[in-house]
């Protein structure tokens, strides 16, 4: 059976999610695990006006979940570790006939990480695969949601940092990484970025996920991050994945046409350099879920995203408090797509 991802344009029958539970690790970047819970609820409120989404809740938190969310969110009680759903969910892809099924990714904590638990999490894929009627497609691979962008046509962009990560997947070259990700996802041809931003090398990183370097809004176009101050590590990385970038082409031997994404103009928070990004954004029917930061390139941004999702209202939420806790918009929601009867 020849199984492809669509691009996240394509149109969806839904948006996962996970509601921050108490166990979690995920309020040690915040004052209070409210702020995350605010920041969850209000992206699952913004989806909703578009299209439906199922929030998954650990059973000890369901009384905490309804008072955050309306009767517009479908709550399912699955036991979690943590909330990042991209990545302990599975990746959704159709079949030749538009038939839904569902990758089902190795999850080991971002490669082991010491502060993350996945005992809950490592069955997470299964279970929205179950829930879906997906059929399920289980890998070997130890792989996450945000570690991998396509644009529906056979390319896929990913880092040497998470699919070649020693923790994650010894033993595999890119040739056997390719090979299961053609597949699984139908990728054809794979664009490897030698690494990801540097706060998310470190302490609640993820070691590189490709999901705040660039993604693709359409076939041929890239949006990809880019770090104007000098001062800032990133700028040196960025320039060198816009290098990688240029050079390559996509699945139809087409060269990209690239438009940069400046970064936010703060450096720094409390815990050092930030990763502040509007490629964590996520498209949804109609709209783009949008990573904003009340600062003065938020509206930048949003004229970059109108002009690259045309047609689509942009939908700007803050999410400082996401990144606070170690990922962006993206991060913490996975489309599903419509599938055929």
């Amino acid at each position: 059976m020849n199984w492809r991802m669509p691009s996240e344009t394509a149109l969806q029958e839904r948006v996962w999610m996970a509601f921050p539970p108490s166990s979690s690790y995920i309020g040690e970047g915040l004052e209070t695990a409210d702020e995350a819970r605010r920041a969850w609820s209000g992206v699952a409120l913004a989806i909703a006006r578009f299209e439906p989404v199922t929030m998954l809740v650990d059973p000890a938190d369901l009384g905490i979940a309804r008072k955050w969310l309306t009767d517009d969110i479908d709550l399912v009680e699955v036991p979690l570790d943590d909330a990042w759903l991209r990545d302990t969910g599975p990746s959704f892809v159709l079949d030749e006939d538009g038939r839904l099924g569902a990758v089902e990714w190795v999850f080991n904590g971002w490669g082991r990480q010491e502060w993350a638990s996945w005992e809950r999490d490592a069955h997470v894929g299964r279970t929205v695969s179950g829930l879906s009627g997906a059929r399920s497609v289980p890998s070997p691979l130890v792989n996450e949601g945000g570690g991998i962008h396509v644009d529906g046509l056979g390319t896929a962009l990913v880092t040497e940092t998470v699919q070649l990560d020693p923790y994650r997947n010894p033993g595999y070259d890119k040739a056997a990484v390719e090979a299961e990700l053609a597949r699984t996802i139908g990728a054809e041809h794979v664009i490897w970025l030698p690494r990801g931003l540097t706060r998310d090398a470190q302490r609640l990183g993820t070691r590189g996920h490709v999901d705040l370097l660039a993604t693709i809004p359409s076939p041929g176009r890239l949006l990809v991050h880019t770090q104007p101050d000098p001062a800032h590590p990133d700028h040196a990385l960025t320039r060198e994945i816009l290098d990688v970038l240029r050079d390559s082409k996509d699945v139809r031997g087409t060269a990209w046409e690239i438009t940069e994404m400046p970064a936010p103009t703060v450096l720094r928070d409390a815990y050092g350099w930030v990763d502040h990004s509007y490629i964590n954004h996520l498209v949804v029917n109609g709209a783009v879920i949008a990573c904003g930061f009340d600062d003065p390139r938020d509206e930048q941004a949003r004229e970059i995203l109108t002009d690259a999702y045309p047609g689509r209202r942009i939908v700007m939420l803050d999410a400082r408090p996401v990144f606070a806790a170690g990922g962006g918009i993206h991060c913490i929601t996975q489309q599903q797509p419509a599938a055929r009867p």
